[in-house]
């Protein structure tokens, strides 16, 4: 993996933490964001003991607002999350801070149960440890910018990657798109639509004669020079990018696309499938219908698997998986009824 990795900003030591439960839950949320929190909002509506684990390191912490989320549109990132912490408490659920160093099928004696049930052992990097009947795989994805001297400093300010996003905030300011392949010719167009000032820095990334005239049409300046660095300005913004020769284009906003990769750290045990972003653009967990997985008893939804979902799809998805984990845990509870009625034990 090339290229700069986005930094986040973290709030863990200014957030309570709930202390672990001894004893097996019904599931465990991977993951603090608006998505794993949503899926802990479903289970715990439904009265499922859940617990979200969470490592205060969420993709849009850079950011000023949320955007595109009906009803909450500018809410800074840190509220909202704080906002899904109280109310998946409100509902029985527990936030606990830390990061998972690993998450696997458990051995005995909390291995499956007799009807099948899957149990599972998450261990945090302090040592703690807790076992659960599910897991929800809501880890995020890390974005990564190219190796650009002066560019990783302005992310999520200056440097921008959705024009769904950030788009109307950076409008009809001087913007440059920095080319790392094929999927930046629609990122430009998409940025055209918001400034009537755009260039677009091939970065030595191939750009053919009919999308030169393409651009042309729109009036979008092609600069093919190499890029030296991103300058910035005496109060900290951008100042423009330089070229090679020594020649400073001015710009105001940086548009590029992120090669995004899904967190997967401590969550190798599980086996869980992924997949190649075309163009090497990164790498996703795979997932059916509702985040389901190869994996009996896990699933994943949200940026880990849909690279592309702003918050408001992310938390959809989420939501959708939870209640389908619900349902799955309702058929297992039901199962074990069962065998236990025909063993001739009284179970409620």
């Amino acid at each position: 993996m090339s290229g700069t990795t986005a930094a986040y900003a973290t709030e863990t030591s200014a957030r309570a933490s709930d202390q672990l439960p001894g004893e097996t839950v019904d599931a465990v949320v991977i993951g603090g964001g608006a998505a794993g929190l949503n899926g802990a909002l479903m289970l715990a509506r439904s009265r499922r003991a859940v617990v979200v684990i969470d490592s205060g390191s969420p993709r849009n912490a850079p950011a000023d607002g949320v955007h595109g989320l009906l009803g909450l549109d500018g809410t800074p990132p840190a509220e909202l999350l704080q906002r899904g912490r109280d109310e998946v408490r409100r509902y029985g659920g527990l936030v606990v801070t830390g990061e998972v160093a690993s998450a696997a099928p458990a051995p005995a004696p909390a291995a499956p149960s007799a009807e099948g049930d899957p149990r599972f052992r998450v261990t945090l990097t302090d040592g703690r440890t807790l076992s659960a009947r599910r897991l929800l795989v809501a880890t995020g994805l890390r974005d990564v910018l190219p190796d650009v001297r002066g560019l990783a400093e302005h992310w999520g300010h200056g440097v921008v990657h959705c024009p769904y996003c950030h788009g109307w905030e950076v409008r009809d300011e001087p913007i440059g798109v920095l080319a790392v392949g094929p999927a930046s010719v629609h990122h430009a167009l998409l940025f055209r639509q918001l400034t009537d000032d755009l260039v677009y820095f091939t970065r030595g990334t191939g750009l053919d004669d009919e999308t030169r005239a393409r651009f042309a049409a729109r009036g979008i300046r092609v600069v093919d020079a190499p890029v030296s660095e991103v300058a910035a300005t005496g109060d900290g913004g951008i100042a423009g990018v330089r070229l090679s020769d020594g020649q400073l284009v001015p710009r105001r906003v940086l548009a590029v696309a992120t090669t995004m990769w899904a967190r997967t750290e401590g969550l190798e045990e599980l086996g869980l499938a992924t997949q190649d972003l075309p163009g090497g653009m990164g790498r996703h967990f795979v997932t059916g219908m509702a985040g389901t997985t190869d994996v009996p008893g896990v699933w994943v939804a949200g940026n880990a698997t849909d690279p592309s979902a702003q918050v408001g799809a992310s938390a959809a998805a989420r939501a959708l998986a939870g209640a389908h984990m619900n349902a799955d845990l309702v058929a297992a509870d039901t199962d074990a009824a069962l065998a236990a009625t025909e063993h001739g034990l009284t179970r409620v």
